[in-house]
Formats: structure tokens, sequence, C-alpha cells
């Protein structure tokens, strides 16, 4: 074969490993995309524009930062208004058409719940940034949860009454929702190891917000303490007219009314009011501090619990792609079984369930605004469930 010839044979297979390698460099280039099923309309819209935001504080974070080995963090986003219908729609598309390396839920429980099982049956890794209910992470091996499933939370409550107030006659009012109804199971397991009586318990519908009738029976239980379950628009009203009417009892929130809107609503009437939460504000943790500076310059809005766990659930995806050392959904799914990370939610590591082990924060509000006031930090009251 002549010389002419042999160029002619090598033409074609050069070209095939030119373009081999230019596919596989424009593989490389390309983004990992992290897939947010979160309300951007409807009730919980501002809840999902928080947590969305610090979900984008943190792709800006790690891009600049030079990315996951190299290559950028892409949000691809959906409004799912809190709706379980439309987030089983999104997760589908998430996954088949958009080709997410993890799934993110900056949602409420109910819709957490539903898109979780689509991701579980898919094989695709999915962190629950802040919903509560016990049921997401069992779904399967897949899901995960980044924030304090209710029962724990409320169980920081019954201690926080009774042996950090030492407080003893509680009067309950529970929203009528998976949130409310989780957290209010898990205070009433364990009040009376701390010496809480419960006088009596009303529960109220996520549409109220007169709550006149609740209001005149709390009055005449007369409790010092109320342990309230709600979100920050219906906390708000609620807190308000409980002091309006000269309930004087202390207050006890919480994550559901971790944002400064909450206490915008209720105005000097949020002073004094005590929630459990996964945001300490006043945290010597560089993490967190960074997180509220760089939020809070952002967005110019002061920051919440739901704006950190979307920041938190981001990074922890990012830190176990980069451990992983690729985006294969398996490898991903046992390095986030495995994190040990320091985010602006405290230090992150799960259980075998899926369940976060973490520290319960307690704010109260003073001069207007959300302050440390004491921290959680007995192992075997916050144990999560592991089945």
């Amino acid at each position: 074969m002549g010389a002419k010839s042999l160029f002619k044979c090598f033409l074609p297979v050069a070209f095939t490993i030119a373009l081999s390698a230019l596919s596989a460099l424009a593989m490389t280039d390309s983004p990992i995309k992290i897939g947010v099923n979160v309300p951007l309309t409807g009730f919980a819209a501002s809840d999902g524009e928080s947590a969305l935001n610090g979900a984008k504080l943190a792709v800006d974070q790690i891009n600049k930062a030079g990315g996951v080995d190299g290559r950028k963090l892409e949000l691809v986003v959906y409004d799912d208004q809190a709706s379980p219908k439309e987030s089983v729609a999104i997760a589908t598309k998430l996954i088949e058409k958009d080709k997410v390396a993890v799934g993110v839920s900056c949602s409420y429980s109910g819709a957490t719940r539903a898109a979780a099982g689509v991701y579980q049956a898919a094989k695709i890794p999915y962190l629950s940034a802040y919903a509560i209910h016990p049921d997401i992470t069992r779904a399967g091996d897949y899901v995960f949860r980044t924030s304090f499933v209710g029962e724990v939370q409320g169980r920081a409550g019954a201690k926080l009454v009774g042996d950090l107030l030492k407080k003893n006659r509680a009067v309950l009012i529970t929203l009528n929702n998976d949130f409310g109804i989780s957290l209010a199971a898990g205070f009433k397991e364990k009040a009376g190891e701390y010496g809480v009586t419960i006088v009596n318990e009303y529960t109220y519908s996520i549409k109220d917000r007169q709550f006149g009738p609740i209001v005149a029976k709390v009055k005449a239980d007369k409790p010092d303490v109320i342990y309230a379950t709600g979100y920050f628009f219906t906390a708000g009203p609620l807190v308000t007219q409980l002091r309006a009417a000269g309930v004087d009892a202390t207050i006890i929130g919480q994550e559901g009314f971790d944002t400064q809107t909450f206490i915008d609503i209720a105005g000097t009437a949020a002073e004094g009011v005590i929630i459990t939460t996964s945001l300490g504000r006043d945290s010597k943790s560089q993490e967190t501090q960074d997180f509220i500076a760089q939020y809070e310059m952002m967005f110019n809005h002061k920051t919440d619990m739901v704006a950190a766990s979307g920041h938190t659930a981001v990074k922890v995806a990012a830190d176990a792609i980069k451990r992983a050392g690729t985006t294969d959904s398996a490898a991903v799914r046992d390095a986030i079984a495995a994190t040990n990370l320091a985010a602006s939610t405290g230090t992150i590591s799960f259980n075998s369930l899926g369940e976060i082990i973490k520290d319960v924060q307690v704010q109260v509000v003073k001069d207007g605004q959300f302050h440390d006031f004491a921290v959680i930090s007995d192992a075997k009251l916050l144990a999560p469930p592991t089945e």
C-alpha cells in the first residue's frame, strides 16, 4: 500500500478519535445538574423563594471556587406549588428529561413525600432540605433528609419547656397537617419525662387566620407555656391574637416560625417567642457566619432556616459528587451516606435511614430579630428513627 492510500485509510480513524476526544471534552465541560422542586407560587411561595435563594448561593460559592472537579454546578428548577401532584411530574421530568445527578426538595412534606418515591424508583439520590414528615426517608436508600424529622424537633421542644425553662403547664396549638402533627407527637412523647403536663390541645387548619375561639380557651386554661406549631403565615396572626387577649404564657414555636416575615407580621407580639430550629444566628461556625453574611448581602434580606436548609442540601450534594469523583448515581448515593460536612445548619451526617444527626438550635426573638437562646445536644433524645 502506497503512502497516499495509507493516509486515506488513516483519515477516518484519526477523525473518529478526534471527534471522540472532543465529545469527551464537551462532557467534562458540561455542568453537573442538580434538580430542584420548590414552591414559587401559592401559599408556600415565600418559603420556596428563601430556600431557592439559599440553594443559589451555594451554587454561586461552589462555582466561584472552581466547581466540582472542574465542572460547574447548575440548578434545574421547577415550581411544585407545594403540591404532591406537581412534584411527581416534576421529579419524572428532572430524571428523564433533564438527567439530573441529584434531586433536592426545597418544598413541604406532602410534595417531598410524593417525589421521593419517584427518585427512589429511578435510583437517583434525593435530598429533603427541610420537609419533616418521617415517611420521606422511608421511601428507600436513595432518599436523605438534611433537616430534623418532626418528632425529633418535638422532643427537643419538650426538653426546652420542662428542663431548660422549668415550665410544667402546657397547652398545645397544633396545625392539622403532616408538619404540625409530627411535631406535636414528638412533644407529647417526651413531655411527661420532663415534668410537663399537657392541659389541652387545640387544632386548626392551614387556612385559618382568625383564632378567637382557641385564644379564649387557652386564656381560660391558664398555661405557663404554649407549644404552637405552624408556619409564619399562621404563627404571626396566632401570636398577635394571643398577646392582644392578654395571654402572657411563654410561646414555643418551631422552624415554621423561623423567618423575619413572622416577626414582621407579629410585630412587638413576637418579642420573647422561642423556637427550635436548624439555624443558629450567633453561631461561631465560620460556615454559618459566611452563609448569613453572603446571603444577606446577595439578597438584601434577613436569612432564615429554609434558606440555610436549601444551602445545606446543595452543599451536601456537591460534596458527595466531589468525593465520589463521578456523577454515577450509586457512587453518589454511597458518598452522601458517608457525609461528614460542616454546613450552615451544623455538622451533617446521616444514620442508616438517611436521617440527620445534629444539634437543635434554640432561638429567641429579641429586639425584633432572632438570636441564640440555647443549643440542645442530647444525642439520645435527638436520635432519629433508623427504620
